[in-house]
C-alpha cells in the first residue's frame, strides 16, 4: 500500500505560502547577502522562510526531526533515523538575487533513505508542485494574491505529473542549472543526442523532467540534500528515477558521512532512458 501524503500536504500548504510571501516581500529589495562559511550567499529572506516552515512542521509531524539548510549552516543538525524532513526555505538564491523568478521554497520527506514526499513552490511563478502519494504528483497554479488554500481547492484544474517515454527519434531535452554550469557537465553531454537544452535555476528543473517537458537533468555539480529532496520525490511519483553518474545506482539520502552533501547524479524522465543513453555512449 502506497502512503497517502494528503493530510500532511494540507498541513503544510499554509506555511509554505506563508514562506512563498515572505520571499516575495523581499524580491527585489534584498540588499547585500550575509556570506556562509562555505562561501554561499544567505538572506534575511532565507531565514525568516525557514522559520515558517520549522514552526509548521513542529505542529504538523512533531516527532519527525528536521534538516533545514540555514539551521545546519548554524550548527543545529539533530539525529535522524528512517523518516526526517529536509527543507530549503530559498533554493535558486543566486536566480533571486538576480530578479529571476527561478526560485522555490522546498520541503521534502525521507523514508528509509528515499524521498517520497515533496512540496515544491515558486511564488513568483505561481506555481506549485507537490506528491499527493508516492505514485501521483500535481502542479498547480496559484495566485499571487492567495494566502490560503485547500488541498481540495488546489487539485481542482491541477495537472498530474507523468514523465515522458523516451522520443523516437532519442533525441533527448536536457535541462540544465542556469547558475552552475560545470566541464564534467559538458563533457557527458558530448556523448548524448541533445535536441533542445532548457537552462533554468533551482528545484525547477526537477519540475520540468516530472511534468514531461525534458528527458535528462545531469549535475555534477556540488548539491545538498535540502537541494534535491523535494524535486527527486515528486519526479519519482512522476515516473522518474534519479540515479548517480555512473547511471546505475541511486541517490539515497541521510548521508551523514559526507553531511548531506550529495554526488553527481542524473535525473531521467524514464527508466529506459539509463540505459539507452549508456548504449549511445
Amino acid at each position: 500500500m502506497r502512503e497517502d501524503f494528503r493530510v500532511l500536504a494540507q498541513g503544510l500548504l499554509p506555511a509554505v505560502l506563508e514562506a512563498g510571501a515572505c520571499l516575495m516581500d523581499h524580491f527585489g529589495n534584498v540588499g547585500v547577502p550575509d556570506t556562509k562559511s562555505d562561501g554561499s550567499p544567505v538572506t534575511e529572506a532565507d531565514r525568516q522562510a525557514e522559520a515558517i516552515l520549522l514552526k509548521a512542521l513542529t505542529r504538523v509531524e512533531p516527532t519527525i526531526p528536521v534538516i533545514a539548510e540555514e539551521a545546519t549552516a548554524a550548527g543545529h543538525i539533530p539525529d535522524v533515523d528512517d523518516r526526517f524532513f529536509l527543507v530549503d526555505p530559498l533554493d535558486g538564491t543566486k536566480e533571486f538575487l538576480g530578479g529571476r523568478k527561478e526560485f522555490t521554497v522546498n520541503v521534502g520527506l525521507i523514508c528509509s533513505g528515499v524521498p517520497r514526499f515533496g512540496i515544491i513552490y515558486a511564488p513568483a511563478l505561481e506555481k506549485m508542485y507537490l506528491t499527493l502519494c508516492e505514485t501521483c504528483a500535481i502542479a498547480a497554479t496559484v495566485p499571487a494574491h492567495v494566502q490560503e488554500i485547500t488541498l481540495e481547492a488546489l487539485e481542482t484544474g491541477a495537472e498530474v505529473m507523468k514523465t515522458r517515454p523516451v522520443p523516437s527519434d532519442q533525441a533527448m531535452t536536457i535541462v540544465a542549472s542556469r547558475s552552475h554550469g560545470s566541464k564534467a557537465l559538458e563533457a557527458w553531454l558530448e556523448g548524448i543526442n541533445v535536441k533542445r537544452r532548457v537552462n533554468i535555476g533551482s528545484s525547477l528543473k526537477f519540475c520540468e523532467i516530472a511534468q514531461g517537458t525534458a528527458d535528462i537533468y545531469p549535475r555534477f555539480g556540488p548539491t545538498m540534500e535540502w537541494d534535491t529532496a523535494a524535486g527527486h520525490a515528486i519526479v519519482l511519483a512522476a515516473g522518474g528515477v534519479v540515479t548517480l553518474d555512473d547511471c546505475s545506482s541511486r541517490l539515497y539520502y541521510a548521508k551523514h558521512e559526507t553531511d548531506y552533501k550529495n554526488p553527481g547524479f542524473i535525473v531521467w524522465a524514464r527508466e529506459e532512458n539509463t540505459w539507452r543513453v549508456n548504449k549511445a555512449r
